[in-house]
C-alpha cells in the first residue's frame, strides 16, 4: 500500500540539495514520488515500505543520502551557529584578500575593473565553488559515475573524460553565451542591471556559505528543476562517452557560483572573453573535482567544514560587494571609492 511520509531533511542548503535530494531518493525501489522543499527544508516521499515505522524508513533512506552530507529525520534539526568559526575564519579570509590585492596592484590579476571582465575572479570563484556545498551534485555525479564505472574495472578514463568535457564545455558554450551578448547590444542600462544581478547573487551566495542566516537559502537562484534532473540523469547511462556527455550536462546544472559567472559572460558581448570567463571558473573547480574523481574526498564532512565554509563565504562576500561598488561606480551613480 503506498503511503506519503514527510521528514525533514538536516543538511540542506540549497536548490542543487533538493534536485540532489529528489535524484538519489527516486532511485530506490519502494519510493514512487519525492518532492524536496528548500523553504521547509524538509522532503516528502510516496512509496510501499510495508509494516516499517516512519523512523525505520528514515534511517533506510539516509543511508542513501549519507555519502552526500545530508540525513532524515522525524524531528526538525535544532539550528546551531559556531560563532566561534569566525575567530580563523576571519583573518584567515582577510589574509587572502589581502593577498589578493596585492596580486591585482602587481597586475597579475584584475580584480577590480569596470572595463574588463576578471579571470582572475572567476578562477578563484571557481575554487570557492567546488568547495561549497552548491557544488555537491556536481561531487555526488562525480563519485556515482566512478562508482558505476570501477565496477566494470575502468576507473581512470572515464573521470579522465569527464574533466576535458566540463573544460571544453564551458570554454565553448561561455564563449557562446558571450556572443549572445554580443546579438543583444547591451547598452549601459543592461549591462549595469547585469552586473548588480552577479553582485547580488554572489552575495547571497556568500551570505548563505556564511551558514548564520537560513532564510537566505530561500533567495538563492537556479535553473529550472527539470534541466538538472535530466543533466542528473545522465550518469545512469552506460556507455564509453557518458563521462564526456556528464561533463559537458555540469554546466546546466543549478549551481548558483556557476550562474553569476555566466551572466558575467553575457555581459562581455564577447565570444573569446566570455569563454576565457567560464574557462577560467571550471579551471577553478578542477583542483578539488579531480580529488572528488579519485577518492573519497568529501569536504563538507570534516571537522573543519564549518570554518572552511565561513572563510570561502567572507571572500565571497567581499566579491559581491565590490561587484556591487564597480556596477554603481560604472553606471555613474557613486564616485570611485577605491583607487586599486
Amino acid at each position: 500500500m503506498q503511503k506519503t511520509y514527510t521528514f525533514n531533511v538536516n543538511g540542506m542548503h540549497c536548490n542543487a540539495c533538493v534536485m540532489l535530494t529528489e535524484s538519489e531518493l527516486n532511485e530506490i525501489v519502494e519510493v514512487s514520488h519525492v518532492k524536496a522543499s528548500l523553504a521547509n527544508f524538509s522532503v516528502e516521499v510516496t512509496g510501499e515500505f510495508g509494516d516499517k515505522t516512519p523512523e525505520q524508513i528514515a534511517e533506510e533512506l539516509s543511508v542513501v543520502l549519507k555519502p552526500h552530507g545530508y540525513t532524515l529525520s522525524l524531528e526538525k534539526e535544532e539550528k546551531k551557529i559556531n560563532w566561534s568559526d569566525f575567530n580563523l575564519a576571519i583573518p584567515v579570509a582577510l589574509g587572502f584578500i589581502a593577498f589578493f590585492i596585492l596580486l591585482q596592484k602587481l597586475g597579475i590579476v584584475n580584480l577590480i575593473n569596470v572595463s574588463k571582465v576578471s579571470f582572475g575572479t572567476a578562477f578563484v570563484v571557481g575554487l570557492v565553488a567546488s568547495v561549497s556545498t552548491c557544488m555537491a551534485v556536481v561531487g555526488g555525479l562525480v563519485l556515482s559515475m566512478s562508482a558505476n564505472f570501477s565496477k566494470e574495472g575502468d576507473s581512470v578514463r572515464p573521470q579522465v573524460l569527464f574533466h576535458i568535457g566540463r573544460l571544453v564545455s564551458f570554454f565553448v558554450l561561455g564563449g557562446v553565451i558571450g556572443a549572445l551578448g554580443s546579438a543583444f547590444q547591451l547598452g549601459t542600462i543592461g549591462t549595469f542591471i547585469l552586473s548588480l544581478i552577479v553582485a547580488l547573487v554572489l552575495l547571497i551566495l556568500g551570505i548563505n556559505l556564511l551558514d548564520i542566516f537560513p532564510w537566505a537559502k530561500k533567495l538563492q537562484p537556479t535553473m529550472p528543476n527539470f534541466v538538472g534532473k535530466y543533466a542528473h540523469g545522465l550518469k545512469n547511462i552506460n556507455h564509453t562517452l557518458t563521462p564526456l556527455l556528464v561533463g559537458v550536462a555540469t554546466f546546466f546544472l543549478p549551481c548558483g557560483f556557476t550562474q553569476s559567472m555566466q551572466i558575467y559572460s553575457l555581459t562581455t558581448g564577447s565570444f573569446i572573453t566570455g569563454s576565457l570567463i567560464m574557462f577560467a571558473f571550471a579551471l577553478g573547480t578542477l583542483p578539488v573535482l579531480s580529488l572528488l574523481s579519485f577518492s573519497s574526498l568529501g569536504i563538507h564532512k570534516k571537522a573543519q567544514s564549518g570554518i572552511f565554509f565561513k572563510t570561502a563565504g567572507l571572500v565571497v562576500v567581499f566579491f559581491g560587494i565590490f561587484n556591487l561598488i564597480n556596477a554603481l561606480v560604472g553606471a555613474g551613480i557613486i564616485p570611485p571609492i577605491f583607487n586599486f
